[in-house]
């Protein structure tokens, strides 16, 4: 019987493991420690189209907020900003009081963030962490409540905010939005991914009450989720403008109900309703530039697991 020798072929070059040191499998397209991607000219042109679609409705509320009525209506519209933004800022301030409103948005856009960020954060961790009967049964009617239409709710809740007597008071905006559904699942959500169960059970050991585990473990850990929820929720409260126009009054207005008045009028002037406008959105620019970067920081630390 013959014997065949075994056939020798060349050894594979292995490209070495930046963690172990040794060989590891061979990578194409693995890119070096500190380097970036770089997009081609085709991802500028697009992030230069999508930026330009952007700004160009806040570019033209800016025209046209700087300009007469008879202008803004023109068959041939201004492209540039006028003279006349100052006298339309100082018209539509006075005619709307927005004044008042502005303090209004303020404290009905803060109160309800700050509510929801903590009591969607703490039924977040009871729902992702914390083990007790009919668990998924109470996550699944929360769930739920994200499919009933607003609408439908509007008539009791008038009437039991009427019936505590807050009816035209911040109290009855504020109230019925302390907690979201669309919070607590959020909060949810990322907890049972970023906080691990040792984690809990070494604070346990430690002699740690529930108290101390949220406070000194859970809200480090969710930070990153609550700027982004503290976000979302502070722009919708501040743009919010259905239930506040049912529930306020012209004498207390927030500011979306206040610029409502604006264009309440059987002919408005839509230079003056454009500069309400510009007032309206000066303050969520504002919050965005201030907390912007950190919130986009947030999510990135969040999202980097090692």
């Amino acid at each position: 019987m013959t014997m065949t020798s075994p056939t020798h072929t060349a050894p594979v070059k292995l490209a070495p493991n930046p963690r172990s040191g040794g060989p590891s499998r061979p990578s194409r397209f693995r890119m070096g420690a500190g380097q970036q991607l770089k997009g081609g000219p085709f991802a500028y042109v697009a992030l230069a189209v999508v930026g330009f679609g952007s700004l160009l409705p806040l570019y033209w509320t800016l025209v046209a907020a700087s300009r007469t009525q008879d202008e803004v209506l023109a068959s041939t519209p201004p492209f540039l900003p006028g003279g006349k933004l100052i006298e339309n800022v100082q018209t539509a301030w006075e005619q709307a009081n927005l004044g008042k409103a502005i303090v209004n948005s303020i404290i009905v856009s803060s109160t309800i963030t700050l509510a929801t960020l903590f009591f969607c954060t703490l039924a977040g961790y009871a729902f992702a962490k914390m083990r007790f009967r009919g668990r998924g049964w109470l996550m699944t009617a929360v769930i739920a409540t994200l499919t009933i239409p607003p609408q439908l709710s509007v008539v009791p809740l008038f009437m039991m905010m009427s019936g505590l007597g807050w009816g035209g008071q911040l109290e009855s905006v504020i109230f019925p939005t302390l907690v979201s559904a669309f919070g607590v699942f959020f909060m949810r959500q990322y907890l049972i991914e970023a906080l691990p169960y040792e984690l809990i059970e070494a604070a346990k050991i430690d002699g740690a009450n529930n108290f101390r585990i949220v406070r000194s473990i859970v809200l480090p850990v969710a930070r990153p989720a609550m700027m982004v929820l503290g976000m979302l929720t502070f722009v919708q409260a501040w743009n919010d403008f259905f239930w506040p126009y049912l529930a306020l009054n012209q004498q207390n207005p927030t500011l979306q109900v206040a610029l409502g008045q604006l264009s309440a009028s059987y002919t408005p002037d839509q230079s003056i309703v454009m500069a309400g406008a510009l007032i309206s959105t000066l303050p969520l620019l504002v919050v965005f530039v201030v907390f912007g970067k950190k919130i986009v920081g947030g999510i990135m630390s969040g999202a980097v697991k090692g």
